[in-house]
């Protein structure tokens, strides 16, 4: 197969997969008769073939995939008017937290933030594939280490958490995920979540739907874990 061929079946492949595509999944395409350095060459060249276009092709934390570019959002949003679920303030710096200096407890969250932690803000991130238990700490009452996970870099379009940008406070760090998250980890259209795990709220922090369940947590932010959007 000449060079030609082999970047048509890629890109086809890209484009059709709906999880982004690690290189030793696309050899068994060609029945490993690419070796890695030559794939990665010729992904490389799609990328450039690409540049000029709305589509760019990227490598994130679980393999690579096509995507669009964060300039196209705005004229992407006129066809999914709906606005997107909101998050507090709380819930970013939580998981800023997690992101920036994992791996911690609970315990460590709220010395450093100050405040209680309420759990259901805990399990609401674990429920958006953004946070796991890693483990224990070895300490009276072994409390759970919380990480985050491939699916939150992912949403970020980040292959690692190096390619955060360094920041010092929490709210500084909550501040940096909400922009990098503006195209992608706060587009409903995104994440791969049940609907009556992601209600939409409106900007006072309450949910648009009536028959949605909510907890306050120890800011006195609302935010919601389940939920029926129309």
């Amino acid at each position: 197969m000449n060079t030609a061929d082999a970047k048509r079946v890629l890109e086809t492949a890209l484009i059709c997969s709906q999880q982004p595509l690690q290189v030793h999944d696309m050899r068994v395409m060609f029945d490993y008769g690419l070796e890695f350095d030559t794939l990665k060459t010729l992904l490389h060249e799609l990328q450039q073939d690409w540049a000029q276009r709305g589509i760019e092709l990227v490598c994130v934390a679980t393999g690579w995939r096509f995507q669009s570019r964060p300039e196209m959002k705005p004229y992407l949003d006129r066809l999914h008017p709906e606005k997107p679920p909101r998050y507090t303030r709380a819930t970013l710096e939580t998981l800023a937290i997690i992101a920036y200096r994992q791996p911690v407890t609970r315990g460590d969250i709220e010395d450093i933030r100050g405040v209680t932690v309420n759990s259901l803000l805990l399990k609401q991130l674990g429920d958006r594939g953004w946070i796991e238990a890693i483990g224990h700490r070895d300490t009276i009452g072994r409390p759970a280490l919380f990480a985050t996970t491939k699916q939150f870099l992912d949403d970020l379009g980040l292959q690692s958490l190096d390619q955060l940008p360094l920041m010092d406070t929490p709210a500084q760090q909550a501040d940096v995920l909400q922009e990098l998250g503006t195209n992608r980890l706060l587009t409903q259209s995104e994440l791969p979540i049940p609907l009556d795990r992601s209600p939409t709220l409106n900007d006072g922090g309450f949910a648009k739907d009536a028959d949605a369940t909510g907890t306050v947590d120890s800011d006195g932010e609302l935010f919601f874990l389940t939920g029926t959007q129309p």
